[in-house]
């Protein structure tokens, strides 16, 4: 029969989420009381017994009884590393980083991947479709002085800039995913996420937390929108799962990890492909306010406005043909022309003119500043369809 022992009456003051028994320290903002006992546990280590400090004795709480992890992993010749920015305990070595923005890989096989077909709205070739009828008060309402802005780079305030993404093979195994506000128009879990996918904004970010897929063997993208990493897998607003063999759009009035009801990978900047010197799809990019409506591919929109000079989700624009290249180097040019063949669509309600891509340490931050001179009044809006109210 075990020997029980109470330590100052079974009461204590304890941290939440602290792990004090891992000889480990980490700063919680909350506390609260709980009741334990502290038992007398023996360790033995292939038939050696082992005994922690007596500081870091083991203890039963809710019928799971709780050791020192340092103790354990130390004693069997594993370190043991926290890790504050992620909120990681790494017994023994830490994972080989998988992700991008610097995966072994990984670029070369995004460059590689055939993002929808070719037919496409995203992969369509729009430099001949005619201008919309209304193009010039669109323009108007998004600022005709507004600069582009490149929503993408290396990194600013110790986070990545821009939307990060993971491939993945089609071994990757899939986890638990919750969905806490938009249920009802998530495709269901599980989702091949690895717990060290990289989460748009960094850990700590208040943003949008975008986690993007992409699992490369069974052509599949995987999305999630205001993601957090939980012990059982992880959490998220909402999230959308995508074929990229077929053109399937999602149910009509739908959103996605997007608030447009689009994919968010397939409109992203990435570098490999600027690097090429070309980019062979239309790009993603924001607008501050938007009209409740919506042109297909895109499904939902944002907005109670019935203001018809605004946006509509899925508005698509063309950088103006006479736009001269002069000047720009060679990875702006690559996204110039993208813009003149495919344009860009309206995928969010954010800044004006943010052009979306993916963190790399290779961008020049201040080269794609340089797409500032491009402003509003330098593209028009083209007829792609009417707009679903």
């Amino acid at each position: 029969m075990n020997r029980w022992r109470q330590w100052k009456a079974g009461s204590i003051g304890f941290v939440c989420g602290a792990i004090f028994f891992s000889g480990l320290t980490y700063a919680a903002t909350g506390t609260r009381t709980i009741s334990v006992d502290f038992r007398d546990i023996r360790y033995y280590f292939d038939g050696i017994n082992k005994q922690p400090a007596s500081d870091l004795q083991g203890f039963l709480y809710k019928n799971t009884t709780y050791v020192p992890l340092r103790f354990i992993s130390e004693a069997v010749g594993k370190p043991v590393v926290w890790e504050g920015a992620t909120n990681s305990i790494y017994v023994g070595n830490k994972p080989k980083p998988t992700t991008t923005p610097a995966p072994a890989g990984g670029q070369a096989e995004s460059a590689a991947l055939q993002v929808f077909p070719k037919d496409n709205p995203w992969n369509t070739d729009i430099s001949k479709y005619p201008v919309h009828p209304n193009s010039k008060q669109f323009i108007a309402s998004i600022g005709a002085n507004t600069k582009l802005k490149a929503d993408f780079g290396t990194v600013w305030n110790g986070a990545p800039i821009g939307i990060p993404y993971t491939i993945v093979d089609g071994k990757q195994p899939k986890v638990k995913v919750t969905f806490t506000d938009y249920g009802d128009e998530s495709d269901p879990g599980p989702y091949p996420i690895p717990a060290n996918a990289p989460i748009e904004g960094g850990p700590n970010s208040d943003g949008d937390r975008h986690v993007i897929v992409v699992d490369k063997d069974n052509l599949l993208l995987y999305e999630l929108y205001n993601a957090r990493l939980t012990s059982d897998g992880w959490k998220a607003s909402n999230g959308a799962k995508w074929d990229l063999k077929t053109n399937a759009l999602r149910p009509k009035f739908w959103t996605s990890a997007d608030a447009a009801g689009l994919p968010i990978f397939p409109g992203l900047v990435r570098y490999e492909e600027a690097a090429s010197g070309e980019i062979n799809h239309a790009l993603r990019f924001t607008v501050r306010k938007t009209q409740r409506g919506f042109i297909a591919p895109a499904t939902h929109y944002a907005s109670s406005s019935t203001e018809a000079n605004l946006p509509p989700m899925g508005l698509r624009l063309r950088l103006r043909e006479d736009f001269s290249e002069s000047g720009f180097s060679a990875h702006n040019r690559a996204i110039i022309r993208a813009l003149k063949k495919y344009g860009m669509i309206v995928a969010d309600n954010g800044s004006d003119l943010y052009v979306s891509g993916a963190p790399n340490p290779k961008w020049d931050d201040e080269d794609l500043h340089v797409l500032g001179k491009i402003k509003g009044n330098d593209f028009e809006v083209v007829d792609t369809g009417k707009i679903e109210k």
